[in-house]
């Protein structure tokens, strides 16, 4: 049988080597008929009675094989291992490792991931061009949203780099090259870096709304030191305690004792991001009763409001990540719909993100207005009035604050 990993090779070498010494050292009854031990290449046989089966555990170093399950071996009545009538060849019976109902399922979540990822990486890549094009969009807050995107833009593609390269492959992760374990550093640094940029948003936008006086420059640059001034500290420590003590082998897939070190900043962020959000959005209600035409005419009307504010930022705060805190176990009947809705939560978030916050954007809007109408419509330039071209230039030079955006 062909041994398509080096993976595999290692393991028929080492397995091969165990079966002659296990075999060697046995001693079957001499009296009894039976069919000798052997090694397959993925199993080693021991000496089975004439006319039994005998199981062995699955080859857990075989892609799609479920070590859980047993693979089978028969001896016939006279004492000679059972041969394929196909081929006339010794034949161990392993049809039975594959799991293929979950093979499919993890095939078709490694799917969503990968096709969310390309969608939301061709989304913000458009966003952050679009974005950086119209100068009248260079404020604090599209600042802020360019760093979001770029940050999820980075870790989108090197997660597409992870599922081309490196799931697929279980020799890349067994040989264990410098580029997979730099890969799986950098890809987790960005990783943290898109909650703390989450974090830095609700922490903008909360700062816009409660405090009264500020300067927004400043506050960029404290948001710079939380988006990817953090993060850093983190992920340094993170590989330095996985590096002091050996945890890197497999391109770090394993999970690891450490791993902590990631989890709880970022759970603590997560945390941070729903106080911001309840606060904000029982900030928007109070501004909502006190504008006209609010609580005492038309009371339906500010929950609708205060619900879209909260939809809007639920995306971008990454709340919805509280909704799958808890993996079922494997096997469990709601293991596939748990698998799916966290493939297609994490790997869509970017494109979630890109279309509220840039092509849903009122400012974006009129400005892809304004150069559509300049491109289609250029000739009739003139027939506007003095008035109405200073009156829209005005406007669109000045980006609005985020509360008014909202409402």
């Amino acid at each position: 049988m062909a041994l398509n990993s080096s993976l595999e090779l290692h393991e028929h070498e080492h397995l091969r080597q165990k079966c002659e010494q296990m075999l060697n050292s046995s001693e079957p009854n001499a009296n009894a008929q039976y069919c000798p031990g052997t090694f397959d290449g993925w199993a080693c046989w021991p000496n089975t009675p004439a006319g039994s089966r005998a199981f062995l555990p699955c080859p857990y170093f075989i892609t799609g094989f479920d070590p859980s399950r047993y693979g089978h071996k028969d001896c016939t009545e006279n004492g000679t291992w059972y041969r394929h009538p196909a081929s006339g060849k010794v034949w161990s019976n392993y049809s039975d490792c594959i799991n293929l109902e979950d093979l499919d399922m993890r095939q078709k979540v490694n799917g969503i991931y990968e096709m969310g990822y390309i969608v939301s990486l061709i989304a913000l890549i458009s966003s952050l061009v679009i974005l950086s094009y119209f100068k009248s969009l260079r404020c604090p807050r599209i600042t802020v949203h360019k760093n979001l995107f770029a940050s999820f833009s980075t870790n989108n593609f090197l997660f597409l780099l992870w599922y081309q390269f490196v799931i697929p492959y279980p020799s890349v992760s067994f040989e264990n090259g410098i580029s997979c374990q730099v890969l799986h550093v950098i890809l987790h640094y960005f990783l943290v870096s898109n909650y703390f940029w989450m974090l830095a948003e609700g922490l903008y936008l909360h700062t816009l709304l409660v405090c009264a006086f500020f300067s927004e420059e400043k506050l960029v640059r404290c948001l710079y030191v939380v988006g990817w001034g953090f993060p850093l500290i983190i992920i340094s420590v993170y590989t330095t305690l996985r590096i002091r003590h050996g945890d890197t082998d497999q391109c770090w897939i394993n999970d690891s004792n450490f791993s902590a070190v990631l989890l709880w900043p970022v759970v603590f962020s997560m945390a941070l991001n729903l106080f911001f959000l309840c606060n904000i959005v029982r900030v928007l209600l109070i501004k909502l009763r006190s504008a006209p035409g609010g609580n005492n005419s038309r009371p339906s009307r500010q929950v609708i409001q205060g619900f879209r504010a909260t939809l809007l930022l639920f995306p971008l705060l990454g709340v919805h990540y509280f909704i799958t805190p808890f993996r079922p176990e494997p096997g469990h009947p709601l293991e596939p719909a748990y698998e799916v809705t966290l493939a297609a939560s994490a790997s869509f978030q970017g494109l979630c993100v890109a279309i509220l916050f840039c092509f849903c954007n009122g400012e974006v809007m009129a400005q892809m207005k304004r150069k559509w109408q300049y491109a289609t419509f250029r000739p009739r330039t003139n027939s506007y009035s003095a008035t109405t071209v200073s009156v829209r230039q005005i406007r669109l030079a000045n980006c609005p604050p985020t509360n008014q955006q909202l409402d």
